[in-house]
C-alpha cells in the first residue's frame, strides 16, 4: 500500500491564530480515510508548529511518501482559506524537488473553484486537484493511480498536456458518521486555547454544509447548497473519546451552521448536560437561531457553551442586503442581548472597506458596534474571494491579486472615496475606539470567569497589533495595548 503525507501550509496571520491553535480537522478526516483504505498516513502540521519550508522539506525527505497532499486550510470554518493557497502550492513544489515521482494533491474550496487558474500555470506542480468533499475521492484516487486509471476518478481536475480536464462531481457522503478522523496522528501538545483559563483545544464537526446565501462566503457553493448532519449521540461519544484520551478542555464546533435543526440541536445540548464533561465550547451560528432558541439558551450555557460568534457585518440596511445575510440590525441586537442575559460571551464581526466606504461610514460602524455591544468585536476587511458573488460585484475595484493577502486584515478593494492606506488606518481606529471603551466596562465587573476571560482575550488581541499593521495616521493611541492593561 502507499504512504501519504498531509502537510498544512506554514501560513500565519493576525486574527484567529492569536488566541489559539486549532487542530487541522480536515486533514485528520483525510488521513482517516487513507488509513481506512489500508494506506500509511502522516500529518505534518507546519502551521501550528510554527515551522517553515525548510522544515517541510526535511520532513518529506525523512518520510519519503508516495503522495503529498495540502489544502487551502485555515482553522475554524476555513472562511479565509484562499490566503494559504500560495504556501500550499509551494509545498507541492518542494515535494517534486525532493522526488519527482511523488504524486501531489491539492484540495479545499479555492482549488475546487479555481482549478483552471491553478492548473493553467505550468510551473505549479499539482498532479491532481480534488474538488469538493474529499474523503471518498481520495480513497478512489489512491486505489486508481497505481492501476493507471487515476484520471477516470470523478471529482478531480488535472492537466493533460495543454488541456485542463475536470471530471464530473461526486455525490456527497450520505453518512458523515462513517468517517473516522485519525486523531492519533495529531500532536496534541500543539493545540491550545490561550484565553484564560487556558487549555487543550480540539475542533469537532457535527454537520457539513450551509444553505444560506451570504455573498462573501464559499460555504453554500462548496457544499452545493447541501446540509448534512451527524447523530448527536455519535458526536458526544467522539467528544468523550477525545476528553479521555487527549485531555481536551475546549471544543470548537467548526460547523458553518450547527444549529439549523432545533430538535437535533436541543438533543445535542441535552446529551452534553447529561454527560457533564466539564469542558467549554465555542460555536458560530446565526442570529435568527439564537432568537429562536431564546427559551433554551440556558441549555447552551449549561452544556458548556461559553462563547458564540455571529456575523453582524453592518448596521447599514443596504449593505446587509448586498451581502445577502438575510438578517437585520435589530435581529443582531436582540440576539446579542439574549446571549448576554444567558451569561454567554459574544463575539460579533463588523466589516469595513466596502467600495462605498467613507470616514463617515467608518464612524457609523464604530457607533453601531458600541451600540450592539458584543463582548468582543472584530472588524474584518471586506475580502472578495475570487469564487464568490462579492468578487463579481467588486472586481473593478480590486487592487491586490496576491492571494496570500486575502486574510481579512489586508485591504484588497479600493473604495471610491478612500485610499487603501486609509482603510488600514480605519481598521486600527475601529479596534482602538471599541476596546478603549469596552475594557473599562470589563474592568468594572466583579472578579470572576467573564472578567478574567475577557481581559485575557483583549491582551492577546492587542499585544501584537503594532507588529502586524501600520496604523500611522489613524489618530489612535499606539501605547494602548500595553498601558491599558498595566493595572490588571
Amino acid at each position: 500500500m502507499s504512504k501519504i503525507l498531509f502537510i498544512t501550509a506554514p501560513y500565519h496571520c493576525w486574527g484567529v491564530q492569536v488566541v489559539g491553535n486549532w487542530p487541522p480537522l480536515h486533514m485528520a478526516y483525510l488521513a482517516g480515510a487513507a488509513l481506512d483504505a489500508g494506506h500509511e498516513a502522516g500529518i505534518f502540521d507546519a502551521m501550528n508548529k510554527g515551522l517553515g519550508f525548510d522544515d517541510i522539506r526535511e520532513e518529506i525527505e525523512r518520510v519519503q511518501p508516495d503522495y503529498v497532499m495540502s489544502l487551502d486550510y485555515l482553522p475554524v470554518t476555513g472562511a479565509i482559506s484562499t490566503a494559504t493557497v500560495p504556501d500550499s502550492l509551494r509545498i507541492l513544489d518542494i515535494a517534486k524537488e525532493v522526488n519527482p515521482a511523488i504524486v501531489t494533491l491539492l484540495g479545499g474550496p479555492h482549488p475546487t473553484f479555481m482549478f483552471g487558474e491553478i492548473l493553467e500555470y505550468e510551473k505549479n506542480h499539482v498532479d491532481f486537484i480534488i474538488k469538493g468533499e474529499p474523503e471518498h475521492i481520495l480513497k478512489q484516487l489512491l486505489a486508481a493511480i497505481p492501476e493507471g486509471t487515476g484520471k477516470s476518478v470523478k471529482g478531480i481536475a488535472y492537466r493533460e498536456g495543454s488541456e485542463i480536464v475536470s471530471t464530473e462531481n461526486q455525490h456527497h457522503i450520505v453518512e458523515l458518521d462513517s468517517l473516522n478522523p485519525a486523531w492519533h496522528l495529531l500532536d496534541w501538545d500543539d493545540y491550545h486555547y490561550r484565553v484564560e483559563p487556558e487549555g487543550r483545544m480540539a475542533s469537532i464537526l457535527t454537520s457539513r454544509g450551509c444553505d444560506m446565501g451570504c455573498a462573501f462566503c464559499s460555504q453554500r457553493m462548496f457544499w452545493r447548497e447541501d446540509w448534512r448532519c451527524r447523530k448527536p449521540e455519535n458526536v458526544i461519544e467522539e467528544m468523550a473519546h477525545l476528553i479521555e484520551t487527549y485531555q481536551i478542555d475546549y471544543f470548537t464546533l467548526i460547523d458553518a451552521y450547527p444549529t439549523k435543526h432545533r430538535d437535533r440541536w436541543e438533543l445535542f445540548l441535552d446529551l452534553l448536560i447529561e454527560r457533564n464533561f466539564g469542558v467549554r465550547l465555542l460555536i458560530e451560528t446565526r442570529v435568527e437561531d439564537i432568537i429562536r432558541d431564546a427559551d433554551i439558551l440556558h441549555k447552551y450555557r449549561d452544556a458548556g457553551i461559553i462563547h458564540i460568534y455571529i456575523g453582524a457585518e453592518s448596521a447599514d440596511k443596504d449593505t446587509l442586503n448586498s451581502l445577502n445575510k438575510g438578517t437585520s440590525f435589530e435581529q443582531n441586537k436582540q440576539a446579542l442581548d439574549l446571549c448576554r442575559e444567558a451569561g454567554i460571551i459574544t463575539e460579533a464581526s463588523f466589516m469595513i472597506g466596502f467600495t462605498n466606504e467613507t470616514w463617515d461610514s467608518i464612524e457609523n460602524t464604530i457607533d453601531s458596534a458600541k451600540y450592539l455591544n458584543p463582548d468582543i468585536a472584530v472588524f474584518p476587511v471586506v475580502t472578495p474571494m475570487p469564487f464568490t458573488p462579492l468578487f463579481k460585484d467588486m472586481k473593478d475595484r480590486i487592487r491586490v491579486w496576491d492571494y496570500s493577502k486575502y486574510n481579512l486584515v489586508t485591504p484588497i478593494v479600493e473604495p471610491l472615496e478612500m485610499t487603501m492606506d486609509e482603510i488600514t488606518q480605519a481598521l486600527g481606529t475601529c479596534y482602538m475606539r471599541f476596546y478603549s471603551d469596552k475594557v473599562q466596562e470589563i474592568v468594572a465587573l466583579e472578579d470572576g470567569f467573564k472578567r478574567r476571560y475577557m481581559l485575557s482575550a483583549f491582551k492577546l488581541m492587542m499585544k501584537d497589533h503594532g507588529k502586524h499593521f501600520d496604523f500611522a495616521g489613524s489618530e489612535m493611541p499606539m501605547h494602548f495595548s500595553t498601558d491599558v492593561f498595566k493595572s490588571y
